[in-house]
């Protein structure tokens, strides 16, 4: 019996061994996660203001105007939180675009009627889209009223195209990274 012992006393340190390294093992792989999980929470913020650094637009009143100044962001794109119909979108100017271009799943949840269908060429090719007339857009302090737009089903994404049909309305110049507007 005395000569069992050792043998029973080994093989229970080797088995508690086991469970201490993969205990330790695990422990290891939570700790990075967790690690990542809070680096990822913590540069969240950063990586937004670096798609859009307008998320709360420079408004003034020059002259009795309003104005809106919005700063480019890292990819030389100018992108801005606004409003259409009350409600918090996100635009990105686009002087190419003809008019304001929603994609589908935006316009549903801003609550947009589809209207006649029309044919639009974009850098994708040509596709389908449907005329919409947007009552309320704002970007800081300017405001629009029945604004013409397309709805496109081949949009993906949240952000809303600021076409033509928005910046015929406004003086726009550009100096630097920066881009003042003002209604006209």
């Amino acid at each position: 019996m005395l000569a069992f012992f050792p043998f029973y006393l080994e093989q229970l340190l080797s088995a508690e061994q086991k469970t201490t390294s993969r205990l330790g093992t695990g422990m290891f792989i939570l700790a990075w996660l967790v690690g990542l999980a809070l680096i990822s929470v913590l540069f969240e913020d950063s990586l937004l203001a670096q798609f859009n650094p307008n998320e709360r637009p420079e408004s003034r009143y020059e002259n009795g105007k309003p104005t809106v100044v919005l700063k480019r962001n890292r990819y030389g794109h100018y992108v801005s939180s606004g409003k259409i119909n009350g409600q918090e979108v996100v635009f990105l100017v686009d002087t190419g675009a003809t008019n304001v271009s929603i994609p589908l799943a935006v316009a549903e949840k801003l609550g947009l009627q589809k209207g006649a269908p029309g044919r639009s060429i974009t850098a994708n090719g040509t596709v389908t889209v449907y005329r919409t007339s947007i009552p309320s857009l704002e970007l800081g302090n300017i405001q629009l009223t029945n604004v013409i737009g397309n709805i496109n089903p081949g949009m993906q994404g949240p952000e809303i195209l600021l076409g033509m049909s928005v910046l015929k309305q406004l003086e726009f110049s550009q100096r630097g990274d920066t881009l003042t507007l003002r209604p006209l």
